[in-house]
């Protein structure tokens, strides 16, 4: 079961229309209204998905709810994950930490940082059915990541362009107002993109020592912690989201679990199975769900499975499944 911080059931609370039973829907999720914030506390993800829809159906104001919330995120509620932002040397630095960690936050999301010419996209990948509840914990997560990402740089934060994948929510004007930036819905990802520039900036409270001493903590605690998933499994995930823009190496999937390249190796030695074993059955199985599931060309996939010419996925997905992509999918539609 999916799971994600209370610290966000909280912090939507705050903003909700006054005529609204605060207790009642902080219940609901499980959520004691007299106890104090705990970002360590979670909830179920479907749970706070039921939630912030019964929020939008009673709120007069539940168009920009998740754009208030956002930016009344601050880094002192986050814990030792507030505390590794802060003390990272750059904002780039800060994002490369919402990379590896995020999981002591929810179970249900991972951040990408993608570089580009401009500078560089912080991209939100979330799991789950694409209901309004996820919609809009999607656009809280987005300017969220605005608001403390404010707060960390020295410098004036100029958003590029933020991108969600989700129709329109009625008015684009005021995301764009929000953001201060294009706003372009329908994209392919849920993503901010800031300039080079900013990135490299010295972070208001950098301090190596202390960057370090978080950094540690909060690998200890990814370590800890237990989703249901097999180790196995998570780095297939990890392959799959990561495949399009080439083969991940060891190190990078290690350290977006938060986990030296050593580790991973070992633990995944342990368990009787290597690196390269999963990469292929990572691409398999997003293969096996492309040719099936959606009509994109045989080229295509072969691109998003990581292979550059559709002779090489040929070959290699006859070797996995026994038979061609255009048999598999032909045998999928029938």
């Amino acid at each position: 079961m999916g799971r994600i911080t209370s610290l966000f059931v909280h912090k939507v609370i705050e903003q909700v229309d006054a005529s609204l039973d605060k207790a009642a829907l902080l219940r609901s999720v499980g959520v004691d209204p007299t106890a104090p914030i705990d970002p360590k506390v979670m909830v179920s993800a479907t749970d706070y998905y039921a939630y912030l829809e019964a929020i939008a159906a009673r709120d007069p104001q539940a168009l920009d709810l998740p754009l208030r919330v956002g930016a009344s995120m601050r880094l002192d509620e986050y814990g030792a994950m507030g505390l590794a932002w802060k003390a990272a040397a750059n904002l780039r630095a800060s994002w490369d930490r919402a990379e590896r960690f995020a999981k002591v936050l929810t179970s249900v999301t991972t951040y990408e940082v993608r570089e580009v010419n401009l500078g560089a996209w912080l991209v939100l990948h979330r799991d789950g059915e694409r209901r309004l509840g996820l919609r809009l914990s999607n656009e809280a997560s987005i300017a969220s990541l605005a608001a403390i990402s404010r707060q960390v740089t020295q410098a004036p934060l100029q958003l590029l362009e933020v991108t969600f994948e989700h129709a329109v929510p009625g008015r684009a004007d005021l995301h764009e107002r929000h953001f201060g930036c294009p706003v372009r819905f329908g994209a392919p990802d849920d993503a901010l993109l800031v300039a080079w520039n900013t990135l490299q900036f010295p972070n208001r409270l950098s301090d190596p020592g202390i960057s370090r001493f978080f950094e540690a903590h909060l690998a200890r605690e990814v370590e800890a912690l237990d989703d249901g998933l097999s180790l196995e499994q998570r780095v297939r995930n990890d392959v799959s989201r990561a495949i399009c823009d080439g083969i991940p190496t060891l190190s990078e999937t290690g350290q977006r679990l938060g986990m030296s390249s050593r580790t991973l190796q070992r633990r995944l030695a342990s368990g009787g199975s290597t690196y390269q074993q999963l990469i292929d059955e990572a691409r398999r199985q997003l293969a096996e769900r492309l040719l099936a599931g959606t009509a994109y060309s045989l080229q295509e996939v072969a691109f998003l499975t990581g292979f550059s010419e559709q002779s090489a996925f040929t070959r290699a997905f006859k070797r996995w499944a026994g038979q061609t992509p255009r048999s598999f999918r032909l045998s999928a539609q029938t």
